[in-house]
């Protein structure tokens, strides 16, 4: 996969991260760099182990749906994309969350990264190597939910739909991309 694409990709698996970073920048006003920076590892950590441990998933069963693998690609990234769009579109409550609880950010590790084990499994399932993508995708979460803090804290969480939208929008984007290589070749 080439540096264009992971990147992309690791962009459109952060929004997540990001959007629920901007509510802890809207939400949280005691302890805010030390939220902010709690927040950026520990999403940037998700993502990274959910890719891998995708991935290693996928290659345990690659051989016997090679022939359709790009179908799966395309399939998993239009879903998950669709979901983020859906709920871009639709809006969130933008319920306070409690950013100080070590259960709570643990569920929004797991939640925040799901896509992330989808993806670790479609990389698979293309035959991609995992530990360059699995860490620029960490480091572009940890990036954009650390700027995502900051951008909730300086301009409210009006910004986080939109974010879910771009995300979702370059999932779709790149299963697209796969698939139409893999029929294109």
């Amino acid at each position: 996969m080439d540096t264009f694409t992971v990147i992309l990709l690791s962009v459109g698996l952060a929004m997540d991260a990001a959007a629920v970073s901007i509510a802890g920048g809207v939400t949280v006003r005691e302890g805010r760099a030390r939220t902010a920076i709690t927040l950026a590892i520990l999403f940037g950590v998700f993502q990274t182990g959910m890719t891998i441990a995708g991935w290693y998933g996928g290659s345990l069963f690659s051989g016997y749906i090679e022939g359709f693998d790009h179908w799966i690609a395309f399939l998993l990234l239009a879903v998950i994309g669709g979901k983020m769009l859906h709920e871009g579109l639709k809006g969130e409550d933008g319920a306070a969350i409690p950013f100080d609880r070590v259960p709570v950010l643990l569920m929004l590790g797991v939640a925040t990264s799901i896509d992330a084990l989808a993806v670790g499994l479609s990389l698979a399932l293309l035959g991609s190597e995992i530990l360059g993508p699995a860490i620029v995708i960490g480091i572009v979460t940890a990036a954009l939910s650390l700027l995502g803090f900051w951008i909730g804290t300086a301009f409210g969480d009006r910004n986080r739909d939109r974010a879910a939208i771009l995300g979702g929008i370059i999932l779709i984007l790149i299963g697209i991309r796969i698939l139409a290589e893999h029929l294109l070749t």
